[in-house]
């Protein structure tokens, strides 16, 4: 694998790390700016709005001026950490605010050309392999990047963590300049071009897949904490490793399924989505029970997220990998994101009690598997593998 994917990797998890890290320092930036929890929280739903929103309108100015990828990657990264500086540096609500959106719209629109780049520098059978590197860093946000950071802000201060992420996003950006070839002038993607894949049907049907199986692992997972120290009896003290196995299991999935995602794509996905609506099943009846919880817990780790790599090697195989079809990917995924936990949490504010999300999670799995019903048994590429290869 080219050490640029690696560098992608890196890119990812920066920038992920930062999405991420709010949610473990609540209290000091509640102290630090005067705001109560809940409008902190707030700040983790911006970023995810600037990644729905933001990502794809900044992705299309640059297909509009064609800016080559990697000249619009260093140019999202410097914004990137502009705006987390600015984060850094606020002392009130406001700019923090507005910092979280930018660095939202920033990140988004970095996923989806780091995943272009990505596309453009291995040969297409490999491309979902090459993505589950790049995904690892998203994988690896949550196992290491959020607990350091939370880490750091308990021993330096919240400001050190968000200073962390600059650096972070500054060392990206060298070894993107030093390392990242140039896009050759034939794959330099043309704004009509990244426009006419979204007039395939196939893609939003995998956009609608991908949706389905984020939204049923986070409707599930958005309430584990809840679920295994109020059902399983495990003591609060408990939960950070529990969530780090859960990360564990997140990042060995990744990989496993990242070596067979591009051969079979569609079975892995109809698996994946067969053995997690299983798991969640299964720990809704016996979360009472420790072992099984703690067991149920890792095989939902394995198949869940894991099926990253899938989802997106299904997507570069449909259309041609620009970086508006893969930012526009990236916003479906962070939409699934949030309808998921919303959707998990209306059993409970229905009193049906905190097991109800985990049925939610597995009705969303069983959606997800019959959305793929019309593609099950057709060939990995397909016309649509060869597509890609005349488009490459």
């Amino acid at each position: 694998m080219p050490l640029l994917v690696y560098i992608l990797g890196l890119t990812v998890f920066s920038l992920s790390t930062s999405e991420f890290m709010v949610a473990g320092m609540m209290p000091s930036l509640a102290h630090a700016l005067g705001e109560p929890v809940a409008r902190i929280g707030y700040l983790i739903s911006l970023y995810a709005l600037g990644m729905v929103i933001g990502g794809p309108l900044v992705t299309l100015g640059m297909l509009k001026l064609r800016i080559p990828n990697k000249q619009g990657l260093l140019c999202l990264l410097g914004l990137y950490a502009i705006a987390q500086s600015a984060a850094a540096s606020a002392d009130s609500y406001a700019l923090m605010a507005v910092a979280r959106l930018l660095t939202g719209v920033a990140g988004a629109a970095c996923f989806g050309v780091s995943l272009a780049i990505c596309a453009e520098s291995v040969s297409p059978p490999v491309r979902g392999r090459a993505a589950a590197v790049v995904i690892g860093g998203l994988m690896l946000a949550s196992v290491l990047g959020m607990p350091l950071t939370t880490l750091i802000d308990q021993q330096l201060g919240w400001r050190a963590s968000f200073w962390l992420v600059v650096v972070l996003a500054l060392l990206c950006m060298v070894l993107v300049a030093l390392l990242v070839p140039r896009s050759k002038p034939s794959v330099v993607t043309s704004l009509g071009r990244e426009l006419g894949a979204f007039r395939k049907r196939e893609l939003w049907a995998a956009y609608a897949t991908s949706a389905l199986v984020i939204s049923a692992i986070f409707a599930a997972f958005s309430y584990f904490t809840a679920i295994l120290t109020t059902v399983s009896g495990f003591p609060a003290s408990s939960i950070p490793w529990l969530l780090g196995v859960y990360g564990i299991a997140n990042v060995v999935g990744n990989g496993v399924v990242g070596r067979y995602a591009d051969r079979y794509t569609i079975p892995i996905l109809a698996g994946g989505m067969v053995l997690l609506s299983i798991a969640l099943a299964l720990f809704a009846v016996f979360a009472h029970q420790r072992s099984a919880s703690l067991v149920l817990l890792v095989v939902i780790g394995l198949v869940g997220m894991s099926m990253n790599p899938a989802i997106i090697a299904r997507v570069m195989r449909i259309a041609h990998p620009g970086p508006l079809v893969n930012t526009v990917h990236t916003s479906v995924i962070n939409i699934g994101l949030s309808a998921g936990a919303w959707i998990g949490g209306l059993g409970i504010a229905a009193g049906h009690g905190l097991l109800s999300p985990l049925w939610v999670g597995v009705a969303l799995a069983i959606l997800g598997l019959l959305s793929l019903l019309p593609y099950l048994g057709q060939e990995p590429g397909g016309a649509n593998a060869a597509f890609t290869a005349r488009a490459d």
